[in-house]
């Protein structure tokens, strides 16, 4: 029995997660469909703008993603002292720009008089819309059902289209990031969708190589406090250096000598490797240090988190 929301996610141990949506059946996100000869290709760029869409409105970072045939992944961080910082109406214009929302609403922020009631209303309505916004769930959510209208209406069906909920992984340590980070820019080249990061379409590290001044993604920070902890050089490394590894017979094979990120974070390759070679769907609910991983177990009511002795070859606890 899947596990309740409430038991995945703790944004007080943990602000990343990494996230995957799979259509269900035969149902194609993307790609072309070799039985009927139908390209859905098109429907990449629908994800992609609904994705950066709603980073914009909630208070949500893009850090990495990538758009497969049949599935997504998308790494996010949630920024809950954002969005205590947004005033009433900052909150009312995000949320609008997803949802119509209620005439009272409108009437409010047309400055129209309205009773005590009334008011009293639309203070509870943005007290719900601004925890909304640093929502796991709502963010999928706001996602997944458009797509599936969309997507339903060109095929001319009903029914359910994605394959249940969406399932989400707790990433609690830094080098947890990085690591599952470039197992999600890697996706195409482990599907033989693309030789090199650079040609692996509709990615975050594609984004990164070729817009680098114009990309909405969180950005390498290096020292810097606000952005990913490591530099932009480093992490395209990290990913050439997995994926030579992974596809070593079309890539070439592991460089001499082991990329400065592996040795700054007391990284060993052969865990790194050992978890960018695995399934699509995330196996372990958390990933990170063995006693990050038992906080976070506590923090979400769960006696146990499946996953340590990866997190402890992954993430070594530091001495």
């Amino acid at each position: 029995m899947p596990e309740p929301r409430y038991r995945q996610v703790s944004i007080e141990d943990t602000p990343y997660y990494h996230c995957i949506s799979r259509c269900v059946r035969r149902a194609f996100l993307c790609g072309e469909d070799s039985v009927s000869g139908f390209s859905f290709e098109h429907r990449r760029q629908w994800i992609a703008d609904r994705i950066k869409l709603l980073c914009s409105v909630f208070a949500v970072d893009l850090c990495a993603y990538a758009i497969m045939s049949n599935h997504y992944h998308i790494v996010i961080r949630i920024d809950v002292d954002k969005v205590k910082e947004w005033s009433d109406e900052e909150v009312a214009r995000r949320w609008m720009q997803v949802f119509t929302g209620p005439l009272l609403m409108h009437q409010y922020l047309g400055n129209a008089d309205l009773t005590d009631t009334e008011l009293e209303w639309v203070s509870e309505l943005f007290s719900t819309w601004r925890a909304r916004l640093c929502d796991l769930s709502w963010f999928m959510r706001c996602i997944n059902e458009p797509i599936a209208r969309m997507a339903n209406a060109e095929d001319h069906c009903t029914g359910r289209f994605w394959e249940g909920r969406f399932k989400s992984q707790a990433l609690l340590d830094p080098r947890a990031v990085l690591a599952c980070m470039a197992y999600v820019d890697l996706n195409p080249i482990r599907a033989a969708m693309a030789k090199t990061p650079e040609q692996s379409d509709y990615t975050s590290i594609q984004e990164r190589i070729l817009q680098p001044a114009g990309t909405s993604l969180r950005p390498f920070a290096g020292e810097e406090a606000d952005g990913i902890p490591f530099s932009l050089k480093d992490y395209l490394e990290l990913v050439d250096w997995g994926g030579r590894e992974i596809q070593h017979h079309k890539r070439g094979y592991i460089p001499a000598h082991a990329p400065p990120i592996l040795t700054r974070l007391k990284m060993d390759g052969a865990p790194v490797l050992n978890y960018l070679s695995r399934a699509d769907q995330p196996e372990f609910g958390a990933l990170g240090p063995v006693n990050r991983l038992r906080s976070f177990a506590q923090s979400v009511g769960r006696s146990f988190i499946k996953g340590q002795l990866l997190g402890k070859q992954l993430c070594p606890e530091r001495s």
